[in-house]
C-alpha cells in the first residue's frame, strides 16, 4: 500500500520539470498520498535534504522554468554503498516508492536504488529527447521553440548582411533538436551526430543557392556533429561568403515550458502515481505510440525517439 512518495529531479534541467513536480504532488494528494521533495538530485537524496510537499508548495511553479527542487549530478552516487544508504534513508523516512523526473543518467541511479528494494519510477526530463523508454521527453519542444525564435532574430541580421549564420545547439549525442528546429526555422542545412558530415557538399549546396540570389543561409549544429568554429572556418575557406557563429548554450534549457511540455509533465505524473497504486513500479513512464505508458526497465532499450530521415532529406530539399 502506496502511502508516502519521494520526488526529485536530476541531471541536466529541461522546462516542464516544475510542472511535473507540481502534477506528482497534487495528484499524488488527490488520492491521499503524502509526498516529500529531494532537493539537489541523488546528491540531496545523499546528504538527507528532504521536504514535505503540499498543493501550496507546488502552487505558482508550473509556469517556471528549470526545478524549484534544484537539481545536480552526483558521481558518487555510482557506489553501491552510498545506493544502499540512500534507499535505507527512504526506508527510514517511511517513502514507499522514489518518483524520480531525468533522463537516462537519472534513470540508472533509480534503478540502482531499486536493486535494493525501493520501487522506483521514471518521469522523463530532458531537452535532448534521448532518452530509452520512451518517444518524448518533457522539455523538447521548449528547446526546439526557443532554437527557433532565437533563429529567427539571427536570420534578420544574416539577411542584412548577406551572410552563412552557424548556430550551435544542444545535442551531443543526438540531433533532435537541430532537426526539428531546422525544419521550422527553414534553416538550409542541419548537421547532427546520426548523419555524416561533409563540408565539402555543404559548400558546394551554399554557393549553388546563393548563386540564385539566395541572400542569406542558416545552418544549423548540434554540438555532437562537429565543431561549430570549425564549420565557419571552412566555409570562409572555400567559398566567398560571410560566416559567423553563434553558440546558443544554455539559453535552451530555460524558460517556461510550451504548452505541450507542460501537458506531458501533467499527464506522465498522472500515469506514474496510477501506476505506483497499481503496485508496479522500477518502470519508465513514456510515451509509446501516443499513448502514456509504463515500460519496465528491463523493456525500456526497446522504445526511444527514432531519428526521422524524411524530415532530415526534407530539411535540404527545402533548404536549397
Amino acid at each position: 500500500m502506496i502511502q508516502k512518495i519521494a520526488v526529485l529531479t536530476s541531471g541536466g534541467d529541461a522546462p516542464g520539470m516544475n510542472a511535473a513536480i507540481r502534477g506528482v504532488t497534487r495528484y499524488a494528494d488527490c488520492k491521499g498520498i503524502a509526498v516529500e521533495g529531494i532537493a539537489h538530485g541523488y546528491a540531496g537524496l545523499i546528504a538527507e535534504e528532504m521536504r514535505p510537499l503540499d498543493r501550496r508548495a507546488v502552487g505558482e511553479t508550473i509556469q517556471r522554468g528549470g526545478t524549484f527542487l534544484r537539481t545536480a549530478r552526483c558521481k558518487e552516487f555510482f557506489d553501491r554503498n552510498v545506493q544502499e544508504r540512500a534507499a535505507k534513508f527512504l526506508r527510514r523516512r517511511q517513502i514507499d516508492a522514489l518518483v524520480v523526473i531525468g533522463g537516462d543518467g537519472s534513470m540508472k541511479g533509480a534503478q540502482a536504488l531499486s536493486s535494493f528494494g525501493m520501487p522506483t519510477v521514471v518521469i522523463p526530463g530532458t531537452i535532448d529527447g534521448d532518452m530509452i523508454g520512451t518517444e518524448y521527453t518533457v522539455g523538447l519542444d521548449t528547446a526546439v521553440n526557443t532554437v527557433l525564435v532565437s533563429v529567427n532574430k539571427i536570420r534578420d541580421t544574416a539577411v542584412s548582411h548577406d551572410r552563412v549564420a552557424v548556430v550551435e545547439v544542444m545535442g551531443r549525442h543526438a540531433g533532435f533538436i537541430a532537426l526539428y528546429s531546422g525544419l521550422a526555422v527553414g534553416a538550409e542545412a542541419v548537421l547532427t551526430p546520426e548523419k555524416p558530415v561533409d563540408l565539402a557538399a555543404l559548400c558546394g549546396d551554399l554557393l549553388a543557392s546563393h548563386g540564385m540570389k539566395k541572400r542569406s543561409s542558416i545552418i544549423i549544429v548540434a554540438e555532437g556533429a562537429a565543431n561549430s568554429g570549425t564549420v565557419v572556418d571552412y566555409i570562409r575557406e572555400h567559398t566567398y561568403l560571410e560566416a559567423n557563429l553563434t553558440v546558443l548554450g544554455y539559453i535552451q534549457r530555460g524558460g517556461s515550458p510550451t504548452a505541450y511540455d507542460s501537458i506531458m509533465a501533467g499527464l506522465f505524473a498522472q500515469k506514474a502515481v496510477d501506476t505506483l497504486l497499481a503496485g508496479q513500479y522500477n518502470c519508465v513512464i513514456g510515451s509509446v505510440g501516443q499513448k502514456i505508458a509504463a515500460v519496465p526497465y528491463e523493456e525500456a532499450h526497446t522504445v526511444r525517439l527514432k531519428f526521422d530521415t524524411n524530415i532530415y532529406k526534407l530539411i535540404h530539399q527545402l533548404g536549397k
